[in-house]
């Protein structure tokens, strides 16, 4: 019998050789490209909440808040929910390649058409941002996880590298666009500098080709530029779906709910259809960690609504004044996530492999767990200050928001690197694209969540017609039940963490 060659080594052996700080040199490029993407959205993203609040809806008085964390919560559910289509396309029809160039041209046309003040204009661009978002953002991730062989030690190191691209990007945008933007000629030119971002994220996509081979590259028969205009017809098609859920908050919700059922039953049905008991046990560990991801992040995803409204109104500025931290300059607060990723991640990222020599590295399930617990403990941080440390101004000192973020931060490296890099382990190859899409899938579904918690914490006072802000109490109580909740589900998962290893079949 002859031996057939692995596609995938096939499309290693493409690319250049040569390595840098031990990893392909298209790591790097890869590295690059999402940190100018991150730069976009998170620079976007942190004062997305508070403009469209005061933009939008201050008509609204006490309610502006609660409007306004719900737009930004099915914007950010449905950021993450396109990455299903995102993913089988990539799959199936245009390649990774391609995928993430035509996302990245509609993600900045999206940005652009932020910058004008009219609230149905404003949801045409967050509509585009949504479609391209789901081109790019499951293809890149899917394509660091391809640079490695399937037996690779580095694939963990190599997504907590990228994993830190992330966060170089996410780190430096608030900075910008917020808290000097934004606070010097006003919030919306904050979607300005996103904008170039994005545009340099294009660029960077054209250099990175050289270096990628044939990873990341369509099927010679699939290689023609018509199916790359179908593609962007049909996004912008999408677009004009993704508009009209933006204004109806719950049928995007019950629509959610219905496509991660169909993504369950596929999963499964493929497991069954394969005859392999292995990958189907493999799929079900899958979606029970799936379960574990859309709670940690409806948990940390207060930080773009209801927590940035809590460092808008009642946190001690960190610098300026008063007039100037409530005009921009609480978006700094957004940088702390990245900026902890930045010094905590090389110490994860050598960590699992000393820990696996001594024979004491947690499981994935475990590691899981832990993420949920932190996340927990941080919103107990913020709701213990809130009741019992204000000053006489009755703000809480910036100090206790800042060490809510670095627990949240620390969770997030336990889950969801490691995460990004179970999915490319645990999916059969030919549908990795599609289980990626699945994985953003539940964060898409925990965005939806979020934004119903944030619009119930920062709901405001019942005074019509004026921005009066919810009292600090509300959002004290509301943090103290979510820790609850964090860590019920994180100890859930610690004692059932033998049984979903076993459904894993020695993945690690």
């Amino acid at each position: 019998m002859t031996n057939q060659a692995n596609p995938g080594d096939t499309l290693r052996a493409s690319m250049p050789p040569g390595e840098f700080m031990g990893h392909p040199k298209a790591l790097w490029q890869l590295f690059n490209i999402e940190m100018w993407e991150r730069f976009a959205y998170y620079g976007m993203r942190a004062v997305l909440a508070v403009y469209v609040a005061t933009t939008f809806f201050k008509q609204l008085g006490s309610e502006a808040n609660a409007q306004a964390s719900l737009v930004y919560g099915g914007y950010t559910a449905l950021v993450y929910a396109t990455g299903i289509a995102g993913g089988y396309i990539a799959d199936r029809v245009l390649g990774y390649q391609r995928s993430i160039l035509l996302g990245a041209i509609i993600m900045a046309a999206g940005l652009l058409v932020l910058l004008v003040e009219d609230l149905n204009w404003f949801l045409i661009g967050l509509a585009l941002i949504v479609a391209g978002n789901g081109l790019f953002k499951p293809n890149i991730s899917t394509m660091v996880g391809k640079l490695y062989a399937p037996g690779d030690v580095r694939r963990d190191s190599g997504f907590t590298i990228f994993y830190m691209g992330i966060n170089l990007g996410a780190m430096i945008a608030p900075f910008i666009t917020s808290a000097w933007i934004g606070a010097t000629w006003g919030l919306k030119w904050g979607f300005f500098a996103a904008a170039i971002g994005m545009v340099l994220s294009t660029l960077f996509l054209e250099i990175a080709k050289r270096s990628l081979g044939r990873i990341g590259r369509p099927d010679p028969d699939k290689e023609g530029w018509g199916r790359f205009f179908a593609v962007g017809v049909g996004a912008i098609v999408l677009a004009g779906i993704v508009y009209f859920l933006l204004s109806e908050s719950t049928i995007l919700g019950w629509l959610l709910g219905v496509i991660m059922l169909g993504l369950i039953v596929y999963f499964i049905m493929s497991g069954i259809a394969a005859k392999n008991t292995v990958q189907l046990q493999r799929y079900i560990a899958m979606i029970i960690l799936f379960a574990a991801n859309a709670c940690f992040w409806a948990l940390f995803e207060q930080a773009g609504s209801s927590m940035n409204f809590f460092a808008r109104e009642f946190v001690t500025p960190m610098f300026g004044s008063m007039e100037t931290w409530r005009a921009g300059g609480f978006g700094v607060f957004q940088s702390l996530n990245p900026l902890y990723i930045l010094l905590l991640a090389p110490v994860f990222a050598t960590l699992w492999p000393k820990l696996e020599k001594m024979g004491v590295n947690p499981s994935i399930p475990r590691k899981f767990a832990l993420g949920l617990i932190q996340v927990a403990a941080g919103f107990w941080v913020l709701g213990f200050a809130g009741d019992n440390l204000r000053n006489a101004a009755g703000l809480v000192p910036w100090i206790f928001l800042a060490l809510t973020y670095l627990l949240h931060t620390s969770g997030e490296l336990c889950l969801s690197p490691i995460g990004l890099s179970m999915v490319t382990k645990l999916a059969d190859d030919k549908e990795v694209g599609l289980a990626m899409g699945g994985w953003f899938l539940s964060i898409a579904m925990a965005q939806y969540v979020a934004g119903l918690i944030a619009a119930i914490a920062s709901g405001g006072s019942g005074v019509h017609g004026q921005m009066v802000a919810a009292p600090i109490g509300q959002y004290a109580d509301v943090y103290m039940q979510l820790f609850w909740l964090g860590l019920i589900f994180g100890m859930v998962y610690l004692v059932f963490a033998p049984l979903i290893n076993r459904l894993m079949h020695g993945v690690k």
